[in-house]
């Protein structure tokens, strides 16, 4: 099991290619990267600050090394690359 101060009302989830774990929290607005168990954090890749506002889905597109975000109280698709 996972825990994490960083994640609050976990709702998305994607396992990228190399068995990662990306999951996006809505009430901490936060993307979460985890080791392949789900058991370790990685790294936090987006907070509130980069414009996360109740995120609901997240997914890997490794053609463009990009998370593509959806958000639940607002029209917005957000688009971060990553390295």
């Amino acid at each position: 099991m996972f825990t994490d101060p960083d994640l609050h009302c976990p709702c998305g989830i994607h396992v990228t290619d190399l068995g990662q774990v990306l999951v996006c929290a809505a009430s901490s607005n936060t993307i979460l990267q985890l080791d392949g168990e789900g058991k370790k954090k990685l790294a936090t890749l987006a907070t509130e600050r980069d414009g996360l506002n109740y995120p609901q889905s997240v997914c890997y597109n490794r053609s463009t090394a990009s998370i593509i975000v959806t958000h639940h109280l607002s029209n917005k698709i957000l688009v971060f690359k990553v390295k």
